[in-house]
């Protein structure tokens, strides 16, 4: 049977259903998403990044007695393999952060006794490996370029509340260490967005779990995808330092959406209404500001929002709206964490959707995946004529 060729141009692939998936759903006309059947709302009221894994991961909330062996078995699994340690110390100190993570998931592999198993049990104790291990790494690179050493893991605090601890070498308090686990879970999948298609993309080769999550860090660190965060808050600290009072912000968004120029966190490529995670965060970040001593970010970054929303809805773009970057940024530097950190900060949340989405690829029914990602291209190069081109010989070409 013939297979009929799909022409679609210059989308990026939007629109374009490629695979069936369990995971993750996104409605974005309406600001819903959810993961395996639950609201993202519920989970970040009720629910842990551990225990949002475990549901990403396995397909179901877990039992008392496994939420427990699961979290022991990330604690277990925190300590990175000395030789990793020793590479970062040749590392040059200016490489950027998402460079050294995408360099050493490729070293864990190297680490993992269980890397050419592609058992689907063996898959879910290395997606295990990469949650507690990812942390470790962006914290380890972190201390080792400011010429500190890294941290050993401490066992008796929660996923989030340690990464904190190996980043800073201060211990958090209960309401940061929460605050952070909730950003984690509000960050672990979101559907087939472009580092996650890059994973599942990667292993429907058949490559291993760690070659998928070295696509998915690379896509992650491309500014059209991961960073936004990190330049809504460079341009928060620009209008901080350039504008004197809240009330110069309406004039300001004014003038930058009539020279075209972007607010960054503002827009998305799926959500014509608001993103349900910018919400929750809208309030994290009134609270963390407060509390760290620079309200004024809150205050300006809500001002931005307001007057870009009747700003673009003036223009005929209703569907414009903050995205959930727009209040992260000023929600991490509240906690103390670097700007060029953030988005390491995303890859160890996404850690968990991508594995989950490998996961689902490599095990996923022969009907509802390809066996193969295969798109077809439109060549529109030189054709010489119906024939081709002739080779002419070097001397010949004049």
């Amino acid at each position: 049977m013939a297979v009929e060729t799909v022409r679609v141009k210059n989308t990026g692939l939007r629109g374009v259903t490629v695979a069936d998936t369990k995971i993750s759903y996104i409605d974005g006309e309406n600001g819903v998403l959810i993961y395996r059947g639950y609201r993202i709302e519920e989970l970040a009221e009720r629910s842990t990044f551990m225990e949002t894994a475990f549901l990403l991961l396995n397909g179901h909330l877990p039992k008392k007695s496994e939420l427990e062996g699961f979290e022991a078995q990330v604690v277990q699994a925190r300590e990175l393999p000395g030789f990793i340690l020793e590479s970062m110390e040749k590392f040059p100190k200016g490489t950027d952060p998402m460079d050294v993570l995408q360099a050493s998931i490729p070293m864990l592999a190297m680490a993992d006794p269980e890397v050419n198993d592609d058992s689907r049990e063996a898959n879910v104790r290395k997606a295990v490996r990469l949650i507690a291990r990812t942390p470790a790494a962006v914290a380890a690179w972190h201390r080792i370029r400011n010429g500190r050493k890294p941290l050993a893991p401490d066992n008796a605090l929660s996923h989030a509340a340690n990464f904190l601890w190996q980043l800073s070498g201060e211990k958090p308090g209960a309401e940061i260490a929460r605050d952070l686990d909730l950003c984690l879970v509000l960050h672990a999948d979101h559907t087939f967005n472009a580092s996650t298609f890059a994973c599942r993309e990667v292993v429907s080769t058949n490559a291993h779990i760690y070659a998928g999550v070295t696509a998915g860090v690379g896509a992650l660190s491309g500014s059209l995808h991961g960073g936004a965060n990190e330049r809504v808050m460079k341009m928060l600290l620009e209008v901080e330092s350039e504008l004197p009072s809240v009330d110069d912000v309406g004039p300001w968004v004014m003038k930058r959406i009539e020279s075209g120029r972007k607010i960054m966190g503002m827009g998305h490529a799926v959500y014509k209404t608001f993103d349900p995670r910018a919400k929750i965060l809208k309030e994290m970040s009134r609270r963390l500001t407060a509390k760290a001593g620079h309200p004024k970010w809150y205050e300006y970054l809500a001002r931005i929002e307001e007057e870009g929303i009747k700003g673009f809805a003036a223009r005929g773009k209703p569907e414009i709206n903050t995205n959930v970057d727009f209040y992260s940024g000023a929600v991490y530097s509240a906690m103390g964490i670097p700007i060029d950190i953030m988005t390491p900060v995303f890859a160890i949340s996404r850690i968990s959707g991508w594995c989950a989405h490998i996961i689902e690829e490599k095990f996923a029914e022969a009907q509802d995946k390809p066996a193969l990602y295969r798109p077809e291209a439109e060549y529109v190069g030189n054709y010489c004529g119906e024939v081709g081109c002739t080779y002419q010989p070097v001397p010949d070409r004049g």
